[in-house]
């Protein structure tokens, strides 16, 4: 590993807190420019679609180059990759703040970041499982995915302190000062280590990887508003599938391959990708409509929003460091199904929401939701991590990220569509609009498809005096919105359900996830 084993075991728990700060750098920037994005639209003259690009191209870049950065940190080291991404994220992020001017600029540099992000991600959890014996591996686990569980509510927290307080470029402010602290404790501390074989590399596996990846990433992104039978969703999406085809044939049967087909046959590593990629589609979507719901239905600003938020890791955080004990006596396979059934239960407690209900009820709901994830990520991480061999750390770690990325994407735009058809049928246009003489001529549609428009010009009726239809309209709106949100819980749950079943009947009840598919 480039140090003694003995100087490495003496620092494991200094590597960890390492690897944790770096993972929490690459999950702040998913989601801190979001909260930017109406200074980026103001300050640049951005539209829709480039808003929508400057979120996206860091998904589709980092989702689609895991599994090749995670084999390349194998082949060349995975402290190299770490240190590698870091210092991308930061100079971008540096470079950004300073110099962007347009929209382009941002588009360009938040793909550059997600680039770095795929490095540093897979990196953080192959480091941790090399560094940590076995008996204490589950603990280490859990701790890292308490603190991947904060970093998307610390991000939106983050974002909108730094926003409502400066402007759009304090948001990439703050990625250089905290990855110069990683990056020099990590020169230091942060053992090396790689695939000890040296083994060739599988670039045409890289290729269909990346292809694969990214195409279906991005069908899924866009299939809510380009519609999912569109001539785009469906022609990258049936792209992304083909190549996903090919990438399993070439994989089966080149002699190096970037990721061992055979690894699927090990139930431990399969149904703890299906575990971590049906939870992420649950969360996910949930933090997507929460948003929505606490800034336009209750009428937070976005750093008040993301402070509610905070129950969420509250009750992630110690059922992930504690998961390995609970695991050691009930089984793997009933703590992840005991945290699907908490995730569901907290679902279908949320259909009960109203626009009245208590802060203190939806504090208790998020609560319930973090603890239900923290059973659930850290078993269903730890087993995909030792259902593999130590010199494919890296791949395993790349393909668990996949699998939140994939889980998590689905469900934003799964559930989102959900949510939208349900507003659109729900949604009663005020009678009196069209005598409004500045509305639009196609203002019901409007309105009928979009909730944060329809609050827009409720607001716009309010501020010109037409008080009674812009109360009306806001009224109407937020009424179809929570019938929208209500449906989405209610398949969340079911999506839960399903998962805990599969989990209960098909996962190892052992931590070492050793039994195969079929046995």
């Amino acid at each position: 590993m480039g140090m003694d084993n003995e100087t490495v075991y003496r620092r494991r728990w200094i590597i960890l807190a390492i690897m944790s700060l770096s993972l929490v750098i690459t999950l702040l920037n998913n989601v801190t420019v979001n909260v930017a994005l109406p200074e980026l639209s103001k300050d640049l003259d951005a539209d829709n679609t480039e808003l929508q690009w400057i979120m996206d191209a860091y998904v589709v870049v980092f989702g689609g180059m895991l599994l090749v950065m995670g084999a390349i940190g194998d082949r060349f080291g995975r402290k190299p990759a770490l240190m590698g991404g870091l210092a991308i994220v930061g100079l971008v992020s540096a470079i950004t703040a300073q110099y962007a001017s347009t929209s382009e600029h941002v588009m360009g540099a938040r793909a550059m970041m997600g680039l770095g992000a795929a490095l540093v991600m897979p990196a953080t959890l192959s480091v941790i499982v090399v560094v940590f014996p076995p008996e204490e591996r589950g603990k280490a686990v859990g701790i890292w995915v308490g603190m991947a569980g904060i970093g998307a509510p610390l991000g939106l927290l983050v974002g909108g302190w730094a926003v409502d307080n400066y402007d759009w470029r304090a948001v990439f402010w703050i990625n250089p000062p905290i990855i110069a602290l990683a990056m020099v404790l990590g020169a230091f501390i942060v053992p090396n280590s790689k695939d000890e074989r040296e083994s060739p590399m599988d670039p045409v596996g890289a290729a269909l990887s990346v292809g694969a990846l990214a195409s279906i990433l991005y069908a899924i992104i866009e299939g809510p508003s380009a519609g999912w039978l569109s001539g785009e969703v469906l022609g990258l999406g049936g792209f992304g599938i083909l190549l996903t085809i090919l990438f399993v044939k070439w994989e089966r049967n080149v002699e190096y391959p970037m990721l061992p087909i055979e690894f699927f046959e090990n139930r431990g590593f399969t149904l703890g990708l299906v575990a971590i990629s049906l939870a992420f589609f649950v969360m996910f979507s949930f933090m997507f409509t929460q948003m929505l719901h606490f800034q336009l239905v209750r009428g937070r600003t976005p750093l008040e929003a993301a402070v509610r938020f905070l129950p969420l890791p509250l009750g992630l955080m110690p059922m992930a460091a504690n998961s390995d004990r609970f695991c050691a006596r009930f089984g793997s396979n009933n703590v992840v199904a005991a945290g699907l059934i908490l995730i569901a239960t907290a679902m279908l407690v949320f259909t009960t929401v109203e626009i009245t209900t208590e802060y203190t009820t939806l504090a208790m709901i998020f609560f319930l939701i973090g603890m239900g994830m923290g059973l659930t990520m850290a078993p269903s991480t730890n087993m995909v991590m030792d259902s593999i061999p130590h010199d494919k750390a890296g791949v395993g770690s790349a393909t668990n990220d996949a699998s939140r990325e994939v889980g998590g994407a689905f469900g934003i735009a799964i559930v989102g569509s959900a949510l939208n058809e349900i507003y659109q049928r729900e949604m009663v246009v005020p009678e009196g609009m069209e005598n409004v003489e500045w509305l639009p001529a196609d203002y019901s549609a409007i309105v009928s498809e979009s909730f944060p428009a329809a609050m827009r010009i409720g607001q716009e009726l309010l501020a010109s005096g037409n008080a009674l239809l812009g109360q009306e309209l806001i009224e109407n709106s937020r009424f179809a919105f929570m019938e929208g949100m209500t449906g989405a819980a209610i398949a969340a749950a079911g999506v839960a359900l399903l998962n805990a079943i599969l989990v209960k009947l098909y996962m190892p009840s052992g931590t070492g996830g050793t039994e195969e598919l079929g046995s």
